[in-house]
Order: structure tokens, then sequence, then C-alpha cells
């Protein structure tokens, strides 16, 4: 299964009994999930049902959205609710006769009483109107999953191509491994010997010096490990679980053992090619952030 990045677009609709629902989301990077999805009056008190089916498909950036409720019908999309507005201007004219107030209500004035007219949608049964949120919802979420695929499907390219880079400088790194001890035993013995101290190859304190030398600068257990969480980058990129968090944790095991390898071989050749190999892991990490 190929990765999944953060960023997405999905828009969709369904249509029942009249009543049109439409969906729009778009999503953006972001450590843990974050929904916000806008919905209309008809449809408040549902946002958990609308967490809840965002949740199957996405488990983290930040995902907004907005919801409309429209209804398809030519006419009827506007209804009075007739007995409140009759009760309504029933309490209003008597209001008026007994402060003794000219003139009576027109049909213009029944605009200004909140809540007498509403729309068909919201006369609707709030079930039948959910499963057609969840039939567009679920539509959307799709068209979002696909958008999402295709730019994980990019990401994964640029991580195998990055990841060669780096097996190909830790293979330079394995190839002047050998060489740093021999420097160091050179080195030794050229200073000491400006000093006067000679038969210095078979002197036990430098060849103890020498052998400890060796001991701290061996290398070859963080190049295995190196090998090994590149091998497992890989792997985790064929995994159908989100890959994001394990990528991040993996990027920084990575991290650190080319640092100690940086820090243990104390080799110029080598410092050279940890640079290299920190350089494009930096580049490995940004890229990880977009990753779902």
């Amino acid at each position: 299964m190929a990765l999944k990045s953060m960023t997405g677009f999905g828009a969709d609709s369904a249509t029942a009994d009249g009543i049109q629902v439409s969906v729009e989301l778009s999503s953006v990077n972001r450590k843990q999930l974050d929904v916000s999805v806008r919905l209309p009056s008809s449809l408040s008190g549902q946002e958990a049902g609308v967490q809840k089916i965002v949740k199957e498909t996405v488990s983290r950036g930040r995902l907004t959205g907005a919801v409309q409720v429209e209804s398809s019908a030519a006419n009827g999309s506007i209804q009075l609710d007739f007995q409140n507005a009759q009760a309504a201007v029933t309490q209003l004219r008597s209001a008026a006769k007994q402060l003794k107030l000219e003139g009576d209500l027109r049909t213009g004035d029944l605009l200004r009483i909140p809540n007498l007219f509403q729309s068909a949608e919201a006369g609707s049964d709030s079930a039948d109107l959910f499963q057609t949120l969840e039939k567009a919802l679920r539509a959307a979420l799709k068209k979002l999953d696909a958008m999402r695929l295709r730019e994980g499907k990019a990401l994964e390219s640029d991580f195998r191509a990055r990841l060669k880079t780096l097996e190909a400088i830790l293979a330079e790194i394995r190839k002047f491994a050998p060489q740093v001890v021999s420097r160091y035993r050179k080195k030794l013995v050229q200073g000491l010997e400006k000093c006067g101290i000679e038969n210095l190859e078979k002197d036990e304190r430098v060849l103890r010096e020498i052998a400890l030398f060796g001991e701290k600068a061996d290398i070859s257990e963080e190049i295995t490990r190196l090998k090994s969480h590149i091998q497992q980058f890989r792997k985790i990129m064929r995994s159908p679980e989100p890959a994001g968090r394990p990528l991040d944790f993996l990027s920084q095991e990575l991290f650190r053992e080319i640092n100690t390898i940086g820090s243990k071989a104390n080799d110029l050749e080598i410092t050279e090619q940890v640079v290299a190999f920190k350089t494009e892991l930096e580049r490995i990490r940004e890229q990880i952030q977009n990753v779902e």
C-alpha cells in the first residue's frame, strides 16, 4: 500500500426526497488529527457522527469542511409556520390594544418575527437527512483520499531515491572505516618520533593506545544499524498502516546513529560523508511532515 499525503481536497453531493446535501473537504499538514466541519442548523448536533465517519479515512492532519443543505424542488423550499404566525399576530394585536397603539400589522411584519419561516430541509426527518449527509460525506472523503494517495505516491518515489543516496553515502563511510585506525597509528608514531622516541612499533604503550583507539573508533555496529533502519523505512512505506509517525521516529534513529559515527570516527573523510548523509536525511525528515 502506498503512502498518503496529509494534503488533499474532495467534494461531492447527494440528493434524497428533494433535498440536496453538498460536502466540501480539504486537509493540510498537522501532527495530530483535527477535524472542523461547518454544519447547517438543520444538521446541528451531528458533529459526533461526522467526526466518526471522517476518522474512518483520515488519521492525521487538519481537515476542514463545509456542508450545505438545499431543496432541489422548484418551489416550497420556504415554509411558513402558520399556527405560530397566527398566535404571534393575536398576541401582538392584543398588546397593541392594551398599549393603545395605532395601526395594524402588515404581511411584511411577519418577516421580523423569528422562527416563523423555515426551509423545507429543516422540516425533513433528521435521520433521513443525516443518511443523505453520510452518503455525500463518504463520497467526498473518497475523492479526498484518492488525492492524498496520489500525493503520497510522489512522496514515496522521492523517499526511495533519497534512501538510495543514503546507502551510497553509507558505502563510502564503510570503505573509509578501516583506514581510520591505520591513519591514527601513523599520526601517533610520527608525533612520538619527533620527540626522539624509538622502537615505537613494538612499544606496548603505543600498541595499547592504538588498540584502545580502534575500539572507540569502531563504527561497524552503527553502520549495521543504519542499514537495518533504511530497510525498515522501506518496509514501513509498504505497510497498510499510517506511516507518518513511524517514519518520523525512524528518521530520528537514523540521525542519532550517523551522529555517533561522526563523533567516533574522528576522521576528515568520514566527517565529510556524515555531513552529506545528514543533509540528505534532513530533506527526508522535512518530507515526512507531509505523510499521514
